[in-house]
């Protein structure tokens, strides 16, 4: 499976890098300050905003970072035979550890070419490198969570390969559970189930989280066998059932001309609630559909590509996003239903040349992996 590409798999990693700059592109028209990403506080300008932010961020986009935890357990799990764990680890690592800690640092200094931010401001984000992401990269929050799924891999393969489906699925029984916490935590209470100021980790801590994605997709993998008709169906309807709630959820919260704190209004947005993962469970499904052989050319090149161009994507997508938006979110120069995916097309195709140029320079593996 390593050594042969997988065409549906290389689909989503395309799809999904694309979704990945659409909810950044839709951030703008939400986020209370001129960051062009969504803060701790939220407004919506209009009821178009709150309509087309809802509709791509929530609803056609929420599955990007679940999708890419479910791809790189669907290839990765379980280790293949003769596999140590070290191994694992320094295969995976020497992939995704040079390039983030180059971007880390691209972040932290290069915005100061253009003033986008103070020396005072690098020097502050270069001190806090070793605990998390600089600053202006909120989007490499995501590396954190993946490097944690590469940690884990190891320890869980065993109990996997050894596991039947009734197994699993009483383990996805648990995980399923888990993801109702951040609505019970929000509207019953925030101590739950053991939790409180001086234990953090609740009863179903261990079987919370992305680590459900990955048993998911390796019960996807290895025990779901259904005819193509019954994917596109189910999956069709999970995807439509957790999309639409997803963006309803937002649509419901969201008042225009309004401050609300951003987790308020994205109160059903977080990528292990029930409507997210069951519209990642529909769409992986509808992926799955996907039978042909081999991918287009320039599907295949993409997916090689696609981890640079997140790496990337923020440095492309903030002059893009002011450009179109041209001070004014509530008026930007297109319409906004045209407005947030053209920022998100144009950020994709820039990204895409840079990462095709560089990736034919020596070594370049270091810088976009």
């Amino acid at each position: 499976m390593l050594n042969k590409r997988i065409v549906f798999i290389d689909y989503i990693r395309v799809v999904a890098c694309f979704l990945v700059m659409l909810v950044h592109a839709s951030e703008n028209f939400y986020g209370a300050d001129s960051s062009g990403l969504a803060g701790n506080v939220s407004l919506l300008a209009n009821e178009a905003n709150r309509f087309w932010v809802a509709f791509y961020d929530g609803g056609l986009a929420r599955t990007c970072v679940p999708l890419f935890i479910v791809v790189s357990a669907f290839l990765l799990v379980p280790l293949p035979d003769g596999m140590s764990m070290s191994g694992f680890y320094k295969r995976r690592f020497l992939r995704i550890l040079p390039p983030m800690i180059a971007f880390m640092l691209i972040y932290t200094f290069l915005p100061l070419a253009w003033g986008a931010m103070t020396w005072e401001q690098s020097m502050a984000d270069l001190r806090q490198l070793p605990f998390n992401f600089p600053s202006m990269a909120g989007h490499l929050w995501f590396m954190y969570p993946l490097i944690s799924i590469y940690l884990i891999i190891p320890v869980v393969s065993p109990w996997l390969e050894r596991a039947s489906a009734r197994d699993e699925r009483l383990f996805l029984g648990f995980f399923a559970l888990s993801t109702l916490m951040p609505w019970l935590q929000r509207w019953v209470t925030p101590e739950l189930w053991g939790a409180c100021f001086w234990n953090r980790y609740d009863m179903l801590w261990y079987c919370s989280g992305y680590l459900g994605y990955l048993v998911l997709a390796h019960y996807i993998h290895k025990h779901i066998d259904w005819p193509q008709a019954k994917r596109l169906r189910v999956g069709a309807i999970c995807f439509i059932c957790g999309a639409a709630f997803t963006a309803w959820s937002f649509w419901w919260r969201g008042t225009p001309g309004e401050l609300i704190e951003t987790p308020l209004l994205e109160w059903s947005w977080e990528f292990c609630t029930p409507n997210v993962v069951l519209a990642t469970f529909g769409a992986f499904l509808l992926f799955s559909c996907i039978k042909q052989e081999p991918a287009p050319k320039w599907i295949t090149t993409t997916s090689k590509l696609t981890f640079g161009m997140y790496l990337m994507h923020l440095l492309f997508l903030a002059p893009i996003s002011a450009a179109i938006i041209h001070g004014d979110v509530a008026h930007p120069l297109i319409p906004i239903w045209a407005a947030i995916p053209a920022i998100a097309i144009l950020t994709f195709i820039c990204c895409w040349l840079t990462t095709f140029i560089l990736s034919h320079i020596p070594g370049s593996k270091w810088l976009i992996g």
